[in-house]
Parts: structure tokens; sequence; C-alpha cells
């Protein structure tokens, strides 16, 4: 294990931050965060303190100009992420943010845009993809051992509706379920099939009590070669994150496929089975490949051009949702609604 070590800022004290991200990258092999920074000078000293954070910051800016900071994590609201992701690009600083990347594929693109000026990495959080069972699966699916891939069942659901006043409960904060959890079916689609959808049909239900965000989404999103995702997502439903991937000798049933118990079931011509996982923290393990890249010790796994990519189906997603129609994903990224 080499010494040299990745030093993270983090911005803002964000739940998610606290319980997964910040142990995450502690106990990776390759990062430290070395600050935290929030609005409130107190929120900032007491997170650190929790959590063995050697400085704490009273605003975002200061952290950004803390120049021993490499690196910074940004769990901030999603209408945030744009800004200061540019904001830490133009610092210099390599930015993990958390998903999904931005509002729409627009902003997506300008801070894209923007770290690739200023010679910066750019990752989205999405953990889950970067524990090793993804590779297995796609392994199992390239072997055969299913058949052909003819559809994908995903679900993530959680109840947390009496929480009136979280942020994901906020429309101009980019609340609802769309974004919050169902990005997570879209992205493991997108991964598992290694190509681009062309269209999305999708249905929800936008709460009065809740800023009319999505409390609940259900969809049917297209992919080439007539391969259809449907999941479900949810913010006021039981908690469920599963997957299905269904093909014409055998099925993947992943019953933990975002959080939770690694170990998936391939059933294959009457046959089951199941690839069990030592105990990973998918989370450190994100930190070490963002680490790799920036020391371009190994590749980027995900391009932040992939980022883009999923923000054009969460747009499609929630369109298609608030007008009530199938909406198609052109090539050029301009959605299309068709009666």
């Amino acid at each position: 294990m080499s010494d040299k070590k990745l030093r993270w800022g983090v911005l803002g004290c964000a739940g998610i931050a606290k319980r997964a991200v910040i142990p995450g990258i502690q106990q990776s092999e390759t990062g430290v965060v070395a600050a935290i920074a929030s609005r409130d000078m107190e929120k900032a000293k007491q997170t650190a303190d929790e959590l063995g954070i050697a400085t704490a910051y009273g605003s975002y800016e200061d952290l950004l100009a803390d120049a021993t900071i490499d690196a910074v994590y940004i769990p901030l609201p999603n209408h945030l992420h744009k800004e200061w992701t540019i904001r830490a690009a133009a610092a210099g600083k390599h930015v993990l943010c958390e998903k999904p990347i931005a509002l729409n594929a627009k902003e997506a693109e300008e801070m894209v845009d923007a770290c690739r000026q200023a010679g910066v990495q750019l990752v989205e959080a999405f953990m889950y993809r970067h524990h090793p069972r993804y590779t297995r699966i796609k392994e199992i699916i390239e072997a055969g051992e299913i058949g052909v891939v003819r559809g994908i069942h995903g679900t993530f659901t959680f109840n947390n509706a009496k929480d009136s006043g979280n942020v994901r409960y906020k429309r101009f904060m980019g609340g609802g379920s769309i974004y919050d959890v169902g990005c997570y079916p879209l992205s493991a689609a997108r991964l598992i099939l290694g190509t681009e959808p062309v269209a999305a049909t999708v249905q929800a239900f936008f709460s009065p009590e809740h800023d009319e965000v999505d409390m609940m989404a259900s969809g049917l999103v297209e992919f080439p070669d007539d391969i259809g995702l449907t999941f479900d997502c949810a913010m006021w439903a039981d908690g469920r994150n599963t997957l299905e991937i269904l093909g014409t000798t055998g099925r993947i049933e992943v019953p933990s496929a975002f959080i939770g118990n690694p170990n998936f079931y391939v059933i294959s011509r009457g046959e089951r089975r199941e690839e069990v996982f030592e105990p990973l923290n998918q989370y450190s393990l994100q930190a070490d490949s963002f680490a790799r890249s920036v020391w371009q010790e190994e590749p980027l796994r995900f391009e932040p051009e992939d980022a883009i990519q999923n923000m054009r189906l969460i747009d499609a997603c929630l369109q298609s949702a608030s007008e009530h129609k199938r909406v198609s994903i052109a090539e050029s990224g301009v959605l299309h609604s068709v009666e």
C-alpha cells in the first residue's frame, strides 16, 4: 500500500457525506479527508470533530482557497452542483459530485466543459458501479449464461415522506424520486446494456404535500434491439432496491442492487446459484478509483460524458411524467414528445 494520499475537502455536511462517503474515503487506500466546509462554522466544526477531520471552514470559498486540498466531494442539494463544481474546477480541484450530477443535461455539459478546460477530473458519485459484482454480472451475460437479454427491471424505493423539510421535497432544489433514486436503475441499465436509450415513458405521482415533486414514478425506457427497462422509484413507498436481468434461457436476480448485501443469484437453464462477494466498502472503492485516475495510474472508469448521457435520460423521464407522453431521445440529445 502506497503512502501517497489524495487530500479531500468536502463542501457541506449532508447526511450522505457523514454517513457513507467521508467514512468511505477515510477507509480507502488512497484518501484522507483533510477539510470540511459549511456555511455554518459551528456545524462544520461539529462535523469535523465527530469524524476526525483536521480542518473546518465556515464557507465553501475558504475551502476552495486551501492550496493543500487536491479534490473536493460535493454532496450539496442538486441545484448547487453546477455552481460549485465549476468553482471548484476554477480553483484547480478535482471533483467527485453527488448524483444526479446536475438538474439537466445542459448543466452537466457545462460542468464537464469547465472541468476539462481546467484540467481536472470530474466523476459522478454512483458508488455502486465500482463494486466488482457489476463486472461479474456483465461477464455472466457476455458468457451467454442467461441467453440473449430481453429485459431489465429495476427498483429503488423508500419512505421518508414525513420529513417535510427535506431538500428532496423542494422543487427548485431538484427534488423528487427520479432525481434521487430513479437515477440508479436508469444508470444501471445503461451500464449493463452498454448502449444508450431511445425513448422513455413515465407515470409519476406529484405530491401537493411535498412541493409537487414526484414522490413515486414508474416507467419504461426503450433501448436498441427492442430491449426495455421497466423501473419504479419512490420516496413515499415501502423500501427496496432490486435489479432483475431477464434472458432467453435464464436471469440474474440482485436483491440489493445498490445498497446492502452484494450477493446476487444466477438462474440458468433451471439451475440456481448464488454469487458471493467478500464485504467491500463501495464508497472506498469509488474513492480509490478516483484517486488513481487523478494520479494517472489508471483511466477513469466512467468518463464524465457518461453523466451527461444519464442526465439526458433523466430529462426524458421527467418530461414524460410531466406531459404524460412518450419522449424520444434524439442522438443530438434534444427531447421530442410523441403523442
